[in-house]
């Protein structure tokens, strides 16, 4: 298999997961902190490459958006086991992407497979996600004592999230109850 950059640099972004959580349960916020942004600048890197050149695959198809969702749910269960965010919305966060998860997997075994288009609510919420996450991993990182925009930050993001649920929740039964017919989860 011949690897192209986009799919390499996205690699990359899955093996800064570990590293990017042990940092913070380490303490080393600061660390943490640039090899996320890190992770997010070759998140539109990989992107834009794949476009430009015309190098998109079907594995970076895959590979992309779960690198993400990992990068994004460590960081939550870091975060979260650090008491840096409630952990009411550490667990909102993973089991919207671990439901989504498992009804793809579900939708495939029934042999009924559901196509994934992001819906406006879906990207408001990944958009929340890494707002707060970046704030605060960056107020812990420099200590700027912003707690009162980290609490609207969390009450924005466990909105969305519980909205974003809902509406995959609603689509996917659509589709599962609908015809056997290509439907898409839009």
């Amino acid at each position: 298999m011949n690897i192209n950059l986009p799919n390499f640099i996205t690699l990359g972004r899955v093996i800064s997961v570990p590293i990017v959580f042990w940092l913070l349960l380490s303490g080393q916020s600061k660390a943490a902190f640039f090899i996320f942004v890190a992770a997010g600048i070759s998140d539109a890197v990989d992107g834009y490459l794949a476009k430009r050149f015309n190098s998109q695959t079907e594995l970076g198809a895959y590979l992309d958006p779960m690198a993400d969702k990992l990068l994004i749910v460590s960081i939550y269960i870091a975060l979260g086991a650090r008491n840096e965010i409630p952990l009411w919305l550490v667990v909102a966060v993973v089991s919207r992407d671990v439901l989504i998860v498992l009804a793809i997997l579900l939708s495939w075994l029934m042999d009924h497979p559901v196509v994934i288009k992001p819906f406006i609510i879906s990207k408001l919420n990944t958009a929340s996600q890494l707002v707060l996450a970046s704030f605060v991993l960056a107020d812990d990182a420099f200590g700027l004592g912003y707690m009162q925009t980290r609490q609207v930050l969390v009450f924005i993001t466990g909105l969305l999230t519980f909205l974003s649920t809902a509406a995959y929740l609603r689509a996917w039964l659509r589709h599962m109850t609908g015809p056997i017919e290509s439907t898409k989860l839009d």
